[in-house]
């Protein structure tokens, strides 16, 4: 609610014609609780320069968890001035506080003075002279508490916990208890928690090509330090520009090992900068690591010269392929364990790790080369019904069989479900042939042969 609308006795919930009858010439527009709910999605994301945990209080709240950040401001006052001045810039009217608890910060925000700061573990003195509608209670207990005469919380922290949670309920001595830290609040942030985060801020902004790839090295730089420092790699890094008029540009890359090499990161990032549009200047820069996990310190090869490690030179190639292609084409086939052949390939990062997968069967040699989806053959000639074809045509070219081997017997996954009744057509007996130019075949027959319908052959791959 705005300044002006409160002083002229208007409030939330306040029906339409008692508000006309305080204010005539009141002019009233139906409310769009999606656009609403877009516009705290958007200021959510531009507060993502002063915090990278930033969850949405519906309908018209944040909380942002500042905790490890605050010293990039030298102080939560000094930020906390900083976020009112953005603010009042961009015309939001707002109310702000710091506490160690989100219970006590909605309440000093909405209850408590303007731009309070709680110091830490001293929250329960500030709470205590406000209402009770502070500690976020249901309009049920609010209306109870206000008919005992209880106009402060002060009071109610002095009731013992027994009479109260019998008195007033569970949910609302779980409402005193997160106010006061006696008991944690779960909050859904934006984007998951991230302590590993760096930020730089500019006294004018830039927008320079040359300024933005420099800014960006020493993002980098900053954050691959404190990584080096404890001994931690990331897979993921995402940088954001943010613009002088509130929005911010993101870009990621990943990396197929856990890396912290500012130069290998930034070298990524660069051709990616020209796709921001720094409108008329960027003024922060914020980096995010995820998938940060621990790495070790790796000493150069002393015969690095002949030959590369993983990491000197396979991984950048990787990692160059992965970033300019998508995740998505990029990738190496790996055994599942299924009988099926379709079923028995899966796609792995391009680096990981042996132990990650299990070996296909040597007993039952799999083709280098597995069709997406076996094509047919015709001309298929076999003396016995189990016998292995002496001759088949593909793609018009007939080839002559000179040594086979077989059958694989191999039927659908029944148990697994999708199949209402076990059949001879989920049948297929496999075959691994060498025709006379010496081209080995995977060759498969689905169903058995019967008097009424004839078996149709396939091609399922090629040997290599």
């Amino acid at each position: 609610m705005s300044p002006e609308a409160a002083r002229l006795g208007l409030h939330p919930g306040q029906k339409a014609t008692d508000a006309m009858a305080l204010v005539p010439e009141l002019i009233t527009a139906e409310a769009d609780p999606q656009a609403d709910a877009a516009a705290l999605t958007a200021l959510a994301d531009w507060c993502v320069r002063f915090s990278p945990a930033v969850a949405a209080d519906t309908p018209d709240g944040l909380f942002l968890d500042v905790t490890g950040v605050d010293h990039l401001w030298r102080g939560e006052a000094e930020m906390l001035a900083d976020f009112r001045d953005r603010l009042s810039v961009n015309g939001l009217p707002f109310r702000c506080a710091v506490a160690d608890t989100p219970g006590a910060a909605w309440a000093l925000a909405h209850f408590g003075k303007e731009g309070a700061i709680a110091p830490p573990g001293e929250q329960a003195a500030l709470l205590a002279p406000l209402p009770p509608a502070a500690l976020r209670l249901e309009t049920e207990t609010w209306a109870q508490v206000e008919r005992l005469g209880i106009r402060q919380v002060g009071q109610l922290m002095s009731i013992p916990r027994g009479p109260f949670a019998r008195r007033f309920g569970r949910a609302a001595l779980t409402c005193l208890d997160q106010a006061l830290g006696r008991e944690a609040e779960a909050l859904t942030f934006r984007r998951p928690p991230n302590p590993w985060f760096a930020r730089l801020a500019f006294a004018e902004p830039i927008s320079a090509p040359e300024d933005m790839a420099r800014v960006m090295a020493d993002v980098t730089a900053k954050l691959c330090a404190r990584l080096e420092t404890e001994g931690q790699g990331a897979r993921r890094f995402e940088i954001a520009f943010h613009r002088v008029d509130g929005r911010a540009l993101p870009l990621a890359i990943g990396l197929s090992l856990p890396g912290r090499d500012p130069a290998r990161i930034a070298k990524l990032f660069a051709p990616r900068l020209e796709t921001v549009d720094p409108g008329f200047g960027i003024e922060v820069v914020t980096m995010m690591a995820y998938a940060v996990e621990p790495i070790s310190g790796r000493q150069v090869r002393l015969d690095r010269g002949r030959e590369a490690t993983v990491e000197e030179g396979l991984a950048p190639l990787v990692d160059r392929l992965t970033n300019r292609l998508g995740e998505d084409r990029v990738w190496r086939a790996a055994p599942v364990e299924s009988h099926v052949p379709e079923l028995s390939v899966g796609r792995v990062r391009p680096l990981a790790k042996p132990q990650e997968t299990k070996p296909w069967n040597r007993e039952t040699p799999r083709p280098t080369r597995l069709f997406r989806r076996p094509e047919p053959v015709d001309g298929v000639i076999a003396l016995t019904p189990d016998d292995p074809p002496t001759q088949f045509r593909w793609r018009g070219q007939l080839h002559r069989v000179r040594r086979a081997e077989g059958p694989e017997r191999i039927g659908e996954e029944w148990w697994k479900g999708g199949i209402e009744e076990v059949q001879v057509g989920h049948v297929r007996d496999y075959y691994r042939v060498e025709d006379a130019e010496g081209g080995r075949f995977w060759l498969f027959r689905a169903g058995l042969y019967d008097a009424k319908d004839a078996p149709k052959w396939w091609l399922h791959g090629i040997f290599g």
